[in-house]
């Protein structure tokens, strides 16, 4: 028996293997939303998605956080048939109607509510026990942000005005128990949290619950927006926002990369959004004149004389198919955002490092 197989036989742990036949390191499943873009802002590619693991979407009050994250559960509902969410809630901002908006079924939802921190950790904890690898189960936390600690609550119960300091604490442990179950059992979570801005002089939006749910994360979006209006002066009204995701953090996605997502008060989320601003930074599309734009053969570098309005083609899925089947756009997209795996060590260089060490 060689030595790989001895310590894999005397492993207690049934996952153990050899890292080429690791089913924890193997090629994780991605779930593809209908939104390129969210996509893209998932896992730096268009044809990528949701993976196993805590996603973390932060930003101030109205921010569409949970209607983010209820779009990434509907997708993920729609590949697996037999999937349910279970939906830990203690904002309670998000009725039943909202996930019938994006197409689920309510009673594909496990509702718990909860007051604390330290509420929350049990029973999810109870519930991560009890899932086996292969159960598919998406996990919402809506939100980490509001949420109290046992302490903070007791200390309100008996009138005590003390600072809270064990909150932070709470929240790390929560989520340093949580991660493992998460890779392991290829289970996406998506926690909905708040952020703050700082005190600097160049003040900056940070992610709220300390380090704990930092380090976890595989995903970190800190959501800012932009208002759609229509008309002026008094006539002026707001239709929809300009959502800007930023990645704040990322196993997949260059970091500070800022991925555009519109919604509109009638339509909901723009499906093609993000990809005409992508298209322009690209050089595939151009503006000849003001308010009118033309697309660009980019191996010639020759104009269209066809020009169109950028509203004509942004919601146009027909437009952005094509760009995808008879240009290199999608590579671009990939190309632009999608964190590059290098070799960080070649094996010419390796091997000198080998006889240096020997020699010494």
């Amino acid at each position: 028996m060689s030595l790989s197989a001895k310590l894999k036989k005397n492993s207690t742990i049934k996952l153990t293997a050899t890292l080429s036949e690791s089913k924890v390191y193997g090629k994780k499943e991605m779930v593809q939303t209908s939104v390129p873009m969210m996509n893209v802002a998932l896992s730096g590619s268009v044809d990528g998605g949701l993976t196993p693991g805590l996603t973390v979407i932060a930003g101030p009050s109205k921010h569409f956080k949970t209607l983010f994250t209820i779009l990434l559960a509907a997708a993920y509902l729609k590949k697996y048939p037999d999937a349910v969410i279970l939906f830990y809630d203690n904002e309670f901002g998000s009725p039943s109607s909202y996930f019938e908006s994006f197409g689920i079924d309510p009673s594909r939802i496990i509702h718990t509510p909860f007051t604390d921190i330290e509420e929350l950790k049990f029973d999810i904890m109870n519930q991560l026990k009890s899932i086996e690898r292969g159960d598919r189960v998406f996990i919402m936390i809506d939100s980490v942000g509001n949420a109290a600690s046992k302490k903070e609550v007791e200390d309100a119960e008996a009138q005590k005005s003390v600072g809270d300091m064990s909150r932070a604490k709470q929240l790390k442990s929560v989520f340093r128990m949580i991660t493992p179950h998460l890779t392991i059992k290829d289970i996406p979570m998506v926690a909905v949290n708040h952020t703050y801005q700082t005190q600097e002089m160049y003040s900056k939006a940070v992610v709220s619950g300390g380090t704990g749910i930092y380090y976890s994360a595989d995903t970190i979006w800190i959501v800012g927006r932009q208002q759609e209006t229509e008309g002026t002066g008094a006539a002026k009204e707001v239709t929809g926002y300009n959502f800007i995701i930023n990645i704040e953090k990322s196993r997949y996605v260059k970091e500070k990369s800022k991925i555009p997502i519109s919604v509109s008060w009638e339509t909901g989320v723009a499906k093609w959004s993000g990809l005409f601003d992508v298209a322009m930074d690209g050089g595939y599309i151009v503006a000849p004149k003001q308010g009118w734009y033309a697309l660009v053969d980019r191996d010639t570098g020759e104009v269209s004389d066809k020009s169109f309005r950028r509203g004509d083609v942004e919601d146009d899925g027909t437009f952005w198919k094509k760009m995808f089947t008879t240009t290199d756009f999608k590579d671009f997209i990939t190309k632009t955002f999608k964190v590059s795996q290098v070799e960080m060590l070649s094996k010419d260089e390796a091997d000198e490092f080998v006889t240096m060490s020997e020699s010494e």
